[in-house]
């Protein structure tokens, strides 16, 4: 089956997630530069969760980059990715409007982790279909990156029930993880071409 249908859908789904998050930005009540103040946890949260959904979306471009062919396990993964991803609005006004508050932190947490989780099974699920010596496989590993992020992000929600500040601030270290540019799948798919 044709990856190109899979890629054009998720495209589609993660353009419509990032839409609706600036859409729920409600506009400041007074017209001064002050005004804005209290809309800033809001647009702070929106901020921290364009950079994640932006990395799935260029991971996802990345990891279909390498895939020749799917099929249906591929597919229900897939979904159960953009499940996960597309809750991101919901957590990320909830945690912007209650200012940090420990539950839209924990919460938004959550989702994080569990679109990660969603995301390793995808790249197994993937890895199993084309075999373990294809350039997929050869580029993820043992997914190091992938796995540290999801230590942290489990680590995160306990803590923000104690400090929520510094859940976010690990929420922020894996997103700094994964800003660096993960050339892996380049490079595999580069030396597969050559």
């Amino acid at each position: 089956m044709s990856k190109g249908r899979l890629e054009a859908f998720s495209d589609g789904v993660i353009a419509i997630i990032i839409t609706i998050m600036v859409l729920e930005m409600k506009t400041p009540a007074g017209s001064d530069v002050g005004a804005l103040r209290a809309v800033a946890p809001v647009f702070v949260s929106y901020a921290l969760s364009y950079v994640f959904v932006g990395i799935y979306w260029n991971n996802h471009h990345h990891l279909f980059q390498a895939t020749q062919h799917v099929n249906g396990r591929v597919l229900w993964a897939n979904l159960l990715v953009l499940f996960w991803l597309s809750l991101t609005p919901f957590v990320t006004r909830w945690m912007g409007e209650s200012h940090f508050a420990p539950w839209p932190v924990a919460l938004y947490g959550s989702v994080l982790l569990l679109t990660g989780c969603a995301y390793f099974v995808l790249t197994r699920i993937l890895i199993a279909h084309h075999g373990g010596d294809s350039a997929l496989a050869t580029a993820l590993g043992r997914d190091v990156k992938g796995r540290i992020s999801l230590v942290l992000y489990a680590v995160a929600i306990p803590l923000a029930f104690l400090d929520p500040w510094i859940a976010c601030a690990l929420y922020v270290v894996v997103a700094l993880m994964w800003l660096a540019p993960d050339r892996r799948i380049e490079r595999a798919v580069g030396r597969r071409a050559e």
